[in-house]
């Protein structure tokens, strides 16, 4: 009668036949260079071209490298890194949308009509607020002439449309044709 100890057995640890490495494989330093690349533009081929890759092939090379494993997890790190170190979320681009899409451009104006200075605008007008333009208003007769007479104030706002737009695909609001 055989006992477990008289079965035979095949080698445990690095070296049994089917053993994998424990945990990811290293990168190469293309693949690293890959990484850092794609944080650039998150476009994946031209990543891979600027990290050396030929061009023929970046365009595959590049989606296949975002596919395999340890790639994905160093990127996943760098991305997460990055968000930590700039404090850019999820949460608070969302929180700019709202402020671009929902924003009173009332506010921006004292109970008088005239446009408050740059200086008392709200957080939210300043977010929205993509431009200022201050041109002087002169005088075109009289013995003043050419002299300044006033201001003339331009406000660019940020688009409000593509906010929403933005707003709503991230929600799902949008069907797809």
């Amino acid at each position: 009668m055989a006992t477990e100890s008289d079965a035979p057995h095949a080698p445990d640890g690095p070296d049994a036949p089917d053993a994998k490495p424990a945990g990811p494989a290293p990168l190469t330093p293309k693949q690293a260079l890959f990484i850092q690349e794609y944080l650039v533009d998150a476009n994946a081929t031209a990543a891979a071209i600027r990290a050396g890759y030929s061009a023929h092939t970046a365009a595959v090379l590049g989606c296949r490298n975002l596919k395999k494993p340890e790639i994905a997890a160093a990127l996943r790190a760098a991305m997460d890194a990055r968000a930590h170190r700039t404090r850019i979320t999820a949460d608070r681009v969302l929180e700019q949308y709202a402020r671009l899409a929902f924003f009173d451009v009332r506010t921006l104006y004292s109970a008088d009509g005239a446009l408050k200075p740059v200086h008392e605008w709200s957080d939210e007008a300043a977010a929205a607020g993509a431009a200022v333009e201050t041109a002087e208003a002169l005088e075109k007769s009289g013995p003043d002439k050419g002299a300044i007479s006033g201001y003339v104030r331009k406000v660019k706002l940020a688009d409000r449309r593509a906010a929403l737009a933005d707003l709503g695909k991230h929600l799902g609001l949008f069907a797809e044709r």
